[in-house]
């Protein structure tokens, strides 16, 4: 067994193959690698909220970060296409390739905590200049347990983790699955993340897939060069991990066969902070398998 998890981070969009995705993570597992997969599902959620009648609207912050407005209304689509629909899809893909999997969102056993400010000031669907918003339930991870995670790590059985997290209140919130990927990998002393998506990797020039760059070098503050859409988030996830103490953060192209295996053997972009080297940050977590303090 290698006891040092490894965490992949299934891409949310349509392009993504989640069967391939799933073979690799169980070809791993049963080479006895310890893997933890996150997902999220932009596509599932964004599909079962047409079904339902329920708006897709964005809200965008002061510094330019876009999120999904979680009314109300939304926080159900979200928990349901994420524990009801993906969750389920890549469970059952890993029991087709003979690995026990077990599900569990961010709810379970206080697996991650967040905070969600009570208002924000955000700019909803682009239109008009910022307002209050008081009903959205999206917030920020500030803590991980991950001793649920290391027990079945340890018991032979590959997490398959999402949003929501908790809050100290008990309540239900939304965050961001590429932040939770790179909190978890932290919390668990991985020394690699790998961040699927539908693309190569990230591009110097949005949509020109020839523009692949091999490493990307991202400042200690402000907003990652190369950030459009959701390369955004997953540009600030990866520096969370890296300060975190992450070696090795990897994005790359979640299409086609063997994509986690791709990545691994250098078909990814590799994630820097300006430095060069990541930076190791304490973290109060409870000891798990690899992990750092």
């Amino acid at each position: 067994m290698n006891p040092t998890p490894l965490v992949v981070k299934c891409g949310g969009h349509a392009a993504v193959d989640h069967a391939a995705v799933c073979a690799d993570v169980a070809d791993l597992a049963r080479a006895g690698r310890y893997v933890v997969l996150v997902h999220g599902g932009s596509a599932d959620i964004d599909r079962l909220a047409g079904r339902l009648g329920v708006p897709h609207r964005r809200l965008t912050g002061p510094d330019g970060r876009t999120a999904r407005y979680t009314d109300p209304a939304t926080l159900d689509v979200v928990v349901t296409a994420l524990a009801g629909i993906v969750k389920p899809r890549l469970l059952a893909q890993l029991a087709q390739a003979g690995v026990p999997a077990v599900g569990l969102t961010g709810l379970d056993a206080g697996l991650l905590r967040a905070r969600r400010p009570a208002a924000i000031r955000a700019v909803v669907d682009g239109e008009g200049g910022p307002r209050v918003v008081r009903d959205d339930h999206g917030g920020r991870i500030v803590e991980v347990d991950p001793r649920l995670i290391t027990r079945l790590l340890e018991a032979g059985a590959v997490p398959v983790v999402s949003p929501p997290a908790l809050t100290a209140e008990g309540e239900c919130v939304n965050v961001d699955a590429d932040r939770a990927a790179a909190a978890l990998a932290g919390a668990l002393g991985a020394e690699t993340l790998v961040l699927l998506t539908g693309a190569p990797g990230v591009l110097s020039r949005p949509g020109d897939e020839t523009s692949l760059l091999r490493e990307c070098r991202l400042p200690a503050t402000g907003l990652p060069p190369y950030a459009q859409g959701g390369m955004r988030s997953k540009l600030t996830a990866a520096r969370d991990a890296l300060r975190s103490g992450v070696e090795t953060v990897l994005v790359a192209d979640g299409r086609g066969t063997g994509p986690l295996r791709a990545a691994l053997s250098g078909r990814a972009t590799r994630i820097l902070l300006d430095t060069g080297r990541p930076v190791r940050q304490a973290a109060t977590v409870t000891t798990g398998p690899g992990q750092r303090r």
